[in-house]
């Protein structure tokens, strides 16, 4: 038997470090590092320039090695994630400044964060119901921690947050007056216009945001309550956010890696996000397994090792190729001219980088066509 402590290529791992990409195995996803930290040091001179703070969402890669980058080189003050077992991983990993963009409501969920939220450790969750801040409450007095709070104000998504501004500030109201917790401020993102095609759409959208999030400052400010942190933006619209005079956090996090659905999206002078703003560094490495179709090669890049939600994945930088079918285990690419051949290797732009990554356990860390790291998915699966 193969000994345990060194991992199998292509049953463990699909690559070691030092082999040529050419080498590593497929499918898997694979990080042009060049294109991750110049993709992470450009957001870091833009939050600079309009000077908030990059709480950069860790649930998009849920890796530990990503998110130090991101502080390291992309000068974020901390991470998001969505689920307390997402956040107790990077807790474990010694990340001290963990915002739960979700809200927190089950007992057991409760006790777990709360037992994570250690002196020296800044954990903050997202609140839209009264009724939950004696839960709260309860298991930060026991554990005898401060759990931070944000109040969640519905912007658009009609998924989560208060619409109600009396609403609000009683649930600001009450966080302030229960034992063990801080009333921190403001949750005020849209979810839904990150991925609005049209700039002139998302300012639209983004400017009822912007208004709304200002009204609930107001109603907060007319109670005496005042926020220390106003938070929300993504990768798509967080322009509006960083210029308005009132977020001082923004919680992007495709923009580290990109996707084929965020490269559609325009800026202000109606060019593609992959062309002019940010740069692809996440990709789908597969394998053409079959040409026996005429006009079609079929590669090993199928639903198991992707998400499709936001459209099929893009065959990066090969004119002529274009994936347009998938199975479970194949993915189909339309080769009119016969380019490829059985064991070519191509790169795919996936079209939704955060559950494609969630299926995945490895990064493959890419410079020069030469493998110089792999990084584990660290919290693949913590859905809880």
């Amino acid at each position: 038997m193969p000994d345990s402590s060194d991992p199998e290529i292509g049953f463990d791992v699909p690559a070691r470090v030092g082999m040529a990409l050419e080498e590593v195995q497929t499918p898997c996803l694979i990080v042009d590092l060049d294109a991750f930290e110049a993709n992470l040091t450009r957001m870091c001179q833009m939050t600079d320039a309009s000077k908030v703070g990059l709480r950069a969402h860790a649930k998009m890669h849920k890796s530990v090695d990503v998110a130090r980058r991101q502080i390291e080189i992309g000068g974020a003050i901390g991470i998001c994630c969505q689920k307390v077992s997402e956040a107790e991983v990077f807790a474990r990993a010694g990340f001290d400044n963990i915002l739960i963009t979700n809200q927190v409501c089950d007992p057991v969920k409760i006790g777990r964060m709360a037992a994570f939220c250690q002196p020296g450790k800044r954990i903050i969750c997202c609140v839209d119901d009264i009724n939950n801040v004696a839960n709260l409450s309860a298991a930060a007095t026991k554990s005898q921690v401060t759990i931070e709070c944000l109040v969640e104000l519905e912007c658009g998504t009609q998924r989560c947050g208060v619409s109600d501004l009396d609403d609000l500030v009683k649930i600001a109201k009450a966080i302030v007056a229960a034992p063990g917790l801080k009333f921190t401020g403001l949750q005020a993102y849209n979810g839904r216009v990150q991925h609005h095609q049209s700039f002139a759409d998302r300012k639209g959208v983004e400017a009822d945001v912007v208004a709304m999030t200002r009204s609930a400052i107001a109603a907060l400010e007319h109670a005496n309550i005042s926020c220390e942190i106003v938070s929300g933006g993504g990768t798509g619209s967080f322009t509006f956010e960083a210029s308005s005079g009132l977020f001082n956090e923004i919680q992007c996090g495709s923009y580290a890696f990109m996707d084929a659905d965020y490269g559609r999206i325009e800026n202000a002078n109606g060019q593609r996000f992959d062309r002019a703003e940010w740069q692809n560094a996440l990709f789908l490495w597969t394998s053409i397994v079959s040409t026996a179709q005429k006009g079609r090669a079929v590669c090993d890049a199928g639903l198991k090792v992707q998400s499709v939600d936001s459209g099929l994945p893009v065959v990066f930088e090969r004119e002529g190729l274009v994936y347009i079918q998938c199975s479970d285990e194949h993915g189909v690419i339309e080769d009119s001219a016969g380019i490829l051949a059985v064991n070519d290797k191509i790169k795919l732009v996936p079209g939704h980088c955060d559950p494609t990554c969630n299926l995945h356990d490895w990064y493959v860390c890419v410079r020069g066509g030469i493998v110089e790291a792999l990084w584990p998915v660290s919290a693949r699966g913590k859905a809880f």
